[in-house]
């Protein structure tokens, strides 16, 4: 019946009672017919464990000697998988990212996938075996060192391993059930959606979804891998992030989000001639600090005020960069405001609808919250507001597009 990759995230291999749990379900997929490949996640809380251990020795840590401690938690969760399975009666083995052939480009602790040779797991698969692949790693055949794949790094390994076997679907269990409209947590009426477009998942993991990982989706949707999104602990219809459809376009507005880990840094007086802003850029680029929105005001006499947003954990680094900056350039100052949010409404369907972003503008002014920054692309909006107004604004927007 062809191969099918599974992904277990922590929550999910989190306890032994919770991997035979995971342990039955791959089971009856290997009971319907299938070839059967699992990508785990380290057991839950065991990654944060390892790296707290590493800052108590020394908080200046050696980004190799990280990846060789960090990713020995998905080296341990995946055997255990195996055994169990093992003593169940199921024919299965373990292997590492370099055991199946994960082939990454040297950068620790963010690497990224260059390769899957998968001549092991082909092998497996014709002893009959389930394999168990430990996510999140890699190795750069240059120095045969581990590099693990940071934030969502089993995800990501889950749908290259589906490309590199070219199986048609990725099936990513996690603690929810489904991709929802909005957080359920915060909005009592979001709606489980049957499907999702790859470009909606896109915009909606990018501006602070947390189900799934931006790079997963770029690599299902570059080798037409649809993901599927169950829930291990309950068994229920998930949610398919696959190609967009007419259907998909009929629906405005797809799902709102709020990312708070957002910080704005604004830097006043920049002189305004061509290559300032590429020097105060690239500053920060060498410092491996993404940056999101940017906006520049209109010059007056002869200077601008420049503002761009980073992530929140990135905002100390980011300000000390800018103050030297500043300083090269002869800019005035550097402010640095760490209590906003951004708030983002995303849809495939604004492509053909016109007044959404106006419509969005008018509700948030009604709620009395100023817009700090804007930014569109042909399916998002996205407003950077003060961050106590994030959820107001989400259950608002939520019921006007979504529930209408």
């Amino acid at each position: 019946m062809g191969i099918v990759v599974m992904k277990f995230g922590g929550t999910s291999v989190g306890s032994l009672e919770r991997i035979r749990n995971v342990a039955n379900i791959i089971a009856k997929k290997k009971d319907e017919g299938h070839d059967v490949v699992v990508t785990v996640s380290a057991m839950a809380g065991e990654t944060d464990r390892l790296i707290n251990l590493l800052k108590e020795i020394d908080e200046d840590f050696s980004p190799r000697e990280y990846d060789q401690l960090v990713h020995t938690g998905e080296t341990a969760s995946s055997p255990l998988v195996a055994q169990t399975l093992i003593s169940m009666g199921y024919p299965a083995v373990s292997l590492t990212g370099y055991q199946f052939g994960m082939i990454t480009d040297g950068s620790y602790s963010k690497s990224r996938i260059l390769d899957i040779k998968a001549d092991r797991i082909f092998k497996e698969l014709e002893k009959g075996k389930i394999c168990i692949c430990a996510g999140f790693q890699g190795v750069d055949p240059k120095t045969d060192d581990i590099n693990t794949l940071g934030r969502g790094g089993s995800d990501t390994t889950a749908v290259a391993i589906a490309a590199a076997l070219k199986a048609t679907v990725c099936e990513i269990y996690t603690d929810v059930d489904g991709i929802y409209t909005a957080d359920p947590r915060i909005v009592k009426n979001a709606k489980k959606l049957d499907k999702i477009s790859y470009n909606e998942m896109l915009e909606l993991a990018s501006l602070g979804a947390k189900v799934l990982q931006s790079r997963c989706v770029e690599l299902g949707m570059n080798h037409d891998v649809d993901i599927l999104v169950l829930s291990s602990l309950e068994e229920k219809p998930g949610t398919l992030v696959t190609k967009e459809d007419e259907e998909m376009e009929q629906v405005v507005v797809t799902g709102v989000v709020s990312d708070k880990n957002q910080a704005k840094i604004t830097l006043t007086e920049v002189p305004d001639s061509p290559g300032i802003a590429s020097t105060i850029f690239n500053k920060i680029a060498a410092e491996n600090i993404n940056v999101d929105v940017i906006v520049q005001n209109v010059s007056k006499e002869g200077n601008t005020d420049l503002s761009f947003t980073v992530q929140k954990t990135d905002l100390i680094r980011a300000k000390d960069v800018c103050s030297q900056v500043a300083k090269e350039i002869g800019a005035k100052e550097v402010l640095a405001d760490g209590d906003i949010a951004k708030v983002s409404i995303v849809g495939v369907g604004m492509r053909s609808h016109s007044g959404v972003a106006a419509k969005m503008f008018t509700l948030l002014a009604e709620m009395g919250v100023n817009l700090m920054m804007i930014t569109t692309s042909e399916i998002k909006v996205s407003c950077v507001v003060e961050e106590k107004y994030s959820e107001l604004a989400v259950r608002t927007l939520h019921e006007a597009f979504v529930e209408e």
